[in-house]
Formats: structure tokens, C-alpha cells, sequence
């Protein structure tokens, strides 16, 4: 019925407590037939012989070898050669407690969903980690529903699970083989309006964790414009997986247009973008003169700014009408204060390492600044100003099960 994945790389010194830790729990308290496959991938030190031996010492393990390196391969390469039903995962430290096993897969079982995650976003999950990895973590996530609309609440969260006729339409359109392999299946399936059931997690980090946080963070983000770009240009055949897979629950989903909707709010975005940026060039020069660098910035940014989210509310995202106008005015005023606040700063460097610069290094500066400002703009208007409660993309970030073609947190 399961087919339990833990992939490893170099972690002889945790390994077998942990394969002893999961397969005991299997054995007696869970409720389904259930194998444990150790995925290594390239390991270099001894982890390799250990998993082979407990292969051989506990009922119900297996081993898989790759000679790459890869979370992301894998999972890939253990999950299609399986033959259960539901294929899941979880990381070698069990940071993850075991008791949500059971409602991570029960959906599965039953037919309800193709797709199902831990979150540790969620306000029932009980999580301890440093501040550095949370806050990296949510500002990840927003990325996500800015750039790509994601509706889940955690990508990274190693505690997944997919029924394999999903698994078998889904894997072979996720490229990534590394640490983004879990966002761009999450992704993939949900444009192709496939369901992903949330299950909120007890989570400890694992203090001697080994990844490189910030490299990998860089490598997603990377992952991130891979992925907008290709289904702007409609390169992914989506449409082909929903055709070869059933229905589940109560109502069938609804296919979202891949990148289409994201696509012309871009296009439409960076015209707006274009426009404002100059009237600001041309005010900051006007007004620099009589009233000096920093109240003209602040005039100029502060003009262009209403000027912005006014455009960006109509033209951009289809909001008409004067129903929270004021709000969105007031929100736009929020995200300047961020731009202010780079602009400024930018220009209060570049006085202390060249007093006097010329007001043409000046506005270089600034211009600089805005554009750097930009892609975090675009996303706070997308998954804030100018989120509709009754738009299924922008659905709570804490919602634990969306349904698409209702477009209902439950």
C-alpha cells in the first residue's frame, strides 16, 4: 500500500536509528502494508554498506543505489521503480514526528487527493528551528505565490507523498534532480489542477544538518524563473496529465491556464514599470535642484507611487471600481516605504564613499535601486495589495487542504 522513501547521502553516523525508528513505527502503528526503500545517492562514506546490511536484518527494507548525487533524482528513480500505491518520503533525521504519517497518506488511500505535504506554516504545526531558516523559509514561499501563484503553504518541507498513477504522469516533466524537486512537482501538479491535501507537522530541525542554506535558496530561486518561464511559454504539457488521470473527491478540478494569467500581469506590470520609472527620473531632476537629493527623492517616489498602484490595480490585475481603493492606496504606500527605503539608503552610501558625486552618478544610483526594488514590488502586489479572498491562487497561506475547483480552504 506504501512504499516509505528516507534518501541519504553520507549519513552513516544516524542512519540505522533512524530505519530502525521508522520500520518499528510501520510494524506497529500503522495501520497499512508498508516498505521502507533507503535511497542512496552517491554516498561516500560507509552509509551505503549499513543500509544494505539492515536490508537484510529487517523485513520490509530495501535498498536503492544511484551513482549521482540528488534528492531530487532520488526520489525520482525509488518512487517509479515502486509498486505501491501511495509513495512517500521523509528525511533520514525524522525531523518530521512519525504520527502524521498516518494523515498524510490516509488521503491518498481513500482517493481524495493525488498529492499530500506536511507544512510547518501552518498555526496547528509545533515547530522548533532557528529564525534563520523560518525566515528564509516564508520568504521562499511568498516568492512562490508571487511569481508562480502557489497555493501550498510549504515547499521544502521533507514529509511528502503522491499516488503512483500521479507520480507516473507527474515525474517525467520535473527536471530538477537537487533540492527544488519538491517545489516544481508541487508546482506542476497544481497548474495541472491536480489536489494537494496539507497536513500541519510536529518539526524539529536537525542542528547538524549539512545543507548550505543560502545555496540553496539561490538554486531555487533559479528553479523559480525555470519554472515561470517554461509554462509562460506553455512548454510543460499539462493538459495531458489531468486527461490520463482520474478524478478525486467530490468535483472534478479545474486546469489553470499555465502562465497565461502570470504571463500578461508581467507584460503589463513592467509597462507600468517603464512609465513610472521615467516620470520619477524626470521629477527627481526637477525637484533636486531647489530642494536638494533626499526631499526629491521622497517627493518623486511618493507621486510615482499613487501614480503606480493606481495603474497596477486597473491595468494590471483588473480591479475596478472604488471598493477598497483607499486600502490598496494605503498598501501601495506600504511597499513604499520598503523602495524608500532602498533608494535611500543607496544614496546615503554613495554620499559617504564619494561626497559631492554629480547628480547624474546620483540618479544612476536611484534608478538602480527602483529596478532592484522591482521584483519585490510585483510580488507584494501580487500576494497582498491586490489579493481577492475569493481568488483560489491567492487562498490563505495556512489553508489546509484547497480544493481548486471550489476554491475553498477547508
Amino acid at each position: 500500500m506504501l512504499d516509505l522513501v528516507i534518501p541519504v547521502y553520507d549519513e552513516e553516523a544516524g542512519l540505522e536509528r533512524s530505519v530502525r525508528a521508522a520500520r518499528h513505527f510501520l510494524d506497529t502503528s500503522f495501520p497499512y502494508p508498508a516498505r521502507l526503500t533507503i535511497a542512496d545517492n552517491a554516498s561516500r562514506d560507509g552509509t551505503l554498506a549499513i543500509a544494505r546490511r539492515l536490508a537484510d536484518d529487517l523485513d520490509g527494507v530495501r535498498v536503492v543505489h544511484l551513482g549521482a548525487k540528488g534528492r531530487g533524482r532520488a526520489l525520482h528513480t525509488a518512487w517509479l521503480g515502486s509498486d505501491a500505491l501511495v509513495q512517500a518520503y521523509m528525511d533520514v533525521d525524522l525531523s518530521t514526528n512519525l504520527g502524521a504519517l498516518l494523515p498524510l497518506v490516509a488521503p491518498l488511500v481513500s482517493g481524495h487527493s493525488h498529492l499530500a505535504i506536511g507544512t510547518r506554516l501552518s498555526r496547528a504545526s509545533r515547530v522548533v528551528r532557528g529564525p534563520r531558516r523560518e525566515v528564509i523559509s516564508r520568504c521562499y514561499n511568498l516568492v512562490l505565490r508571487g511569481a508562480l501563484a502557489a497555493r501550498f503553504s510549504d515547499a521544502q518541507c521533507g514529509f511528502k507523498a503522491i499516488r503512483a498513477d500521479a507520480a507516473r504522469e507527474l515525474l517525467p516533466l520535473v527536471a530538477d534532480t537537487g533540492w527544488f524537486f519538491d517545489t516544481e512537482l508541487l508546482v506542476l501538479a497544481e497548474k495541472a489542477g491536480l489536489r494537494i491535501h496539507e497536513v500541519p507537522v510536529d518539526w524539529v530541525d536537525d542542528p547538524d544538518s549539512r545543507v548550505d542554506v543560502l545555496a540553496t535558496a539561490r538554486d531555487d530561486l533559479r528553479g523559480v524563473v525555470r519554472v515561470a518561464r517554461d509554462l509562460a511559454a506553455g512548454r510543460i504539457p499539462l493538459a495531458d496529465v489531468r486527461a490520463h488521470l482520474p478524478l478525486v473527491g467530490d468535483s472534478p478540478t479545474t486546469p489553470v491556464e499555465p502562465g497565461n494569467v502570470l504571463l500578461r500581469q508581467l507584460v503589463r506590470f513592467a509597462a507600468v514599470g517603464v512609465a513610472c520609472t521615467a516620470a520619477y527620473a524626470v521629477l527627481y531632476l526637477l525637484l533636486a535642484g531647489p530642494w536638494g537629493a533626499q526631499a526629491a527623492n521622497v517627493t518623486a517616489l511618493l507621486v510615482t507611487a499613487v501614480a503606480n498602484t493606481a495603474a497596477n490595480r486597473r491595468l494590471t490585475f483588473g480591479v475596478r471600481g472604488r471598493e477598497r481603493a483607499v486600502r490598496h492606496q494605503g498598501q501601495g504606500l506600504a511597499v513604499l516605504a520598503l523602495a524608500w527605503s532602498l533608494t535611500s539608503g543607496s544614496l546615503a552610501l554613495l554620499h559617504a564613499l564619494a561626497p559631492g558625486a554629480p547628480r547624474a552618478a546620483e540618479l544612476t544610483v536611484l534608478v538602480v535601486a527602483n529596478l532592484a526594488a522591482t521584483v519585490l514590488r510585483f510580488v507584494l502586489l501580487r500576494s497582498w495589495v491586490f489579493r481577492s479572498p475569493a481568488d483560489p491562487a491567492q487562498a490563505p497561506a495556512l489553508a489546509l487542504t484547497t480544493t481548486p475547483a471550489e476554491g475553498t480552504p477547508r
